[in-house]
């Protein structure tokens, strides 16, 4: 029999959540968070103090199901049988899907390169909660033009600067970001927003829809956005679409970063 020697693994995690429940991603004093409630799980689990870095920071009330987080660790317990024993000790609106040892170099937030999000939007008269969808979707009863949104959304894809899609208090280094994707489509009674790209500003996604649903409604037309865009002034975008309809769905890294080194840290038992 092996078992898992005490010798330090780069772990990464592929998270589930239901956002409804949280203040966002990052962990805050006295609030609940999700890397706060996963990292005192993790480490009632391991029994050493760590942190465990997300892919990026979900805002309150923003749902994932592909989230991507590290972290270094020393147990005995095989990082095959994690994710279970996690699970056990995690509130269920909350779960670890997978764990797997990764290369040493693996950063869930620096080494990202692509992201998806999807914005889903309720387009019916009556309230999406017969089926059952009222916490994961923006109920929106106005008549959406969708032709009109597709067109409208391929102006939000390059490499350019997102100032216009930034909510007030983004600070960053620089506010050029690169979509590779925005797409719009209807399927029965829902409308689904889908973005990918390297990275995003705080509320670009959510502005953006925000922005596309006026384009929908006919207050704007599609080809505005770009003027919107080249002002880099937020006062001239949409509102910003409640967080309830958004979900991180997937982060893509480098292949070489999802390796684990060449030894390992098994031993005899």
């Amino acid at each position: 029999m092996r078992t898992i020697g005490l010798v330090e693994r780069n772990v990464r995690l592929l998270l589930a959540y239901d956002g409804t429940d949280f203040h966002g991603w990052q962990r805050q004093p006295n609030l609940r968070t999700v890397q706060g409630v996963v990292e005192d799980a993790l480490q009632r689990l391991i029994g050493h103090p760590l942190e465990l870095v997300g892919s990026g920071r979900t805002d309150a009330g923003v749902h994932a199901v592909g989230q991507c987080a590290n972290v270094r660790i020393r147990s005995r317990v095989p990082t095959e049988r994690l994710a279970h024993a996690l699970n056990g000790r995690l509130p269920g609106d909350v779960a670890v899907v997978s764990a797997e040892q990764v290369s040493d170099e693996f950063h869930a937030t620096q080494g990202a390169v692509r992201k998806r999000y999807r914005y889903t939007i309720y387009a019916m008269s009556c309230p999406p909660v017969a089926s059952l969808q009222h916490r994961y979707a923006y109920h929106y009863w106005e008549p959406l033009d969708i032709a009109r949104m597709r067109r409208a959304a391929s102006y939000f894809v390059g490499t350019m600067d997102y100032s216009a899609m930034a909510s007030s208090g983004c600070v960053r280094r620089t506010m050029v970001r690169t979509v590779f994707r925005c797409d719009v489509r209807r399927e029965y009674q829902c409308v689904y927003v889908e973005v990918d790209g390297s990275g995003f500003l705080y509320n670009q996604v959510r502005n953006m829809v925000g922005t596309l649903l006026e384009v929908g409604r006919g207050r704007w037309e599609p080809d505005c956005v770009a003027g919107i865009l080249a002002s880099r002034n937020r006062v001239n975008a949409g509102p910003t679409a409640p967080a309830h309809g958004l979900c991180l769905q997937w982060v893509e890294y480098p292949e070489h970063l999802l390796k684990p080194p060449e030894t390992t840290a098994d031993i005899p038992a």
